[in-house]
């Protein structure tokens, strides 16, 4: 028979197991939105040795980063791949030693359209604001950098994106040189929060590391300003990154390769 004092006991120790996984789920929810962007969307330099993060976002870690715990969801979703199929043609192997010299006017506008497998997303440029930013896509766009390249990482809980251009899908690839970071006093960038609609640099979680990986944002996610936000996302390209996050991530635990085959078949840069 259980005493009195036995009972006080167990429940008291019931007590403090539910304390310590609250606690533990406090510093996975605070790991995901303050440090896993870091290894969520960092961007790997050219030449580097760095182990893979956990998930799918691989690289996506920095050296400096220690890799993110994400709060697992029941299981891996089951949703259908709702994209077709990838238009012919391969990956081009291509990189180059120094960034592109500045051949972008600056005070004009440019658009970036991604088409891709599951539709086309077309992005308003913030070219006076990122202009390094811009002219290095203006230049691997002209140079058939991203074409046939998957979008390699989703992100379901804590922060809310779709990470890209990374030609070998593995969130390991670079053109071979890297940018420096700008636009990160955005007006848009609030109470440290990247808005739903907004098309920003991956980098290694260091300063001045951005190559070719970005990231788009189809929910509101908070975020350090620390990736450089160098677009807007149209109201039709939103309704396509919404029908990508609806079909989930291969793992279940919100954060790796995306259910849905997303290939930008073609990215183009124009002066409008």
């Amino acid at each position: 028979m259980v005493t009195q004092e036995q009972r006080r006991r167990q429940l008291a120790r019931e007590k403090f197991l539910r304390q310590q996984q609250r606690r533990t789920a406090a510093r996975r929810k605070a790991n995901v939105r303050n440090s896993v962007i870091g290894s969520v969307l960092g961007v790997i330099l050219v030449g580097s040795v760095v182990s893979y993060a956990t998930g799918v976002f691989k690289n996506d870690d920095s050296k400096a980063n220690a890799s993110a715990e994400v709060t697992p969801s029941a299981s891996p979703s089951k949703a259908p791949d709702p994209c077709e199929k990838a238009a012919e043609g391969k990956v081009k192997s291509l990189s180059w030693k120094k960034e592109p010299a500045m051949t972008i006017d600056k005070s004009a506008k440019y658009e970036m359209k991604l088409a891709t497998t599951c539709g086309d997303i077309d992005i308003a440029l913030k070219t006076s604001a990122a202009p390094h930013t811009v002219n290095s896509f203006n230049f691997l766009a002209s140079e058939g950098y991203l074409d046939h390249t998957k979008c390699h990482r989703l992100t379901t809980n804590g922060i809310y994106v779709l990470q890209c251009g990374d030609p070998k899908g593995t969130g390991m690839g670079g053109p071979g040189y890297t940018i420096p970071d700008e636009n990160l006093k955005d007006k848009s960038l609030k109470n440290n929060t990247y808005p739903a609609g907004t098309i920003a640099m991956a980098n290694t979680g260091q300063a001045h590391t951005g190559g070719s990986q970005f990231f788009l944002v189809y929910q509101d996610s908070q975020l350090p300003p620390s990736y450089t936000p160098f677009g807007t996302i149209s109201a039709s390209g939103m309704k396509v990154l919404k029908k990508i996050a609806a079909a989930g991530e291969a793992t279940g635990q919100g954060d790796g390769a995306p259910n849905a085959t997303v290939v930008i078949n073609k990215a183009t840069v124009t002066k409008s």
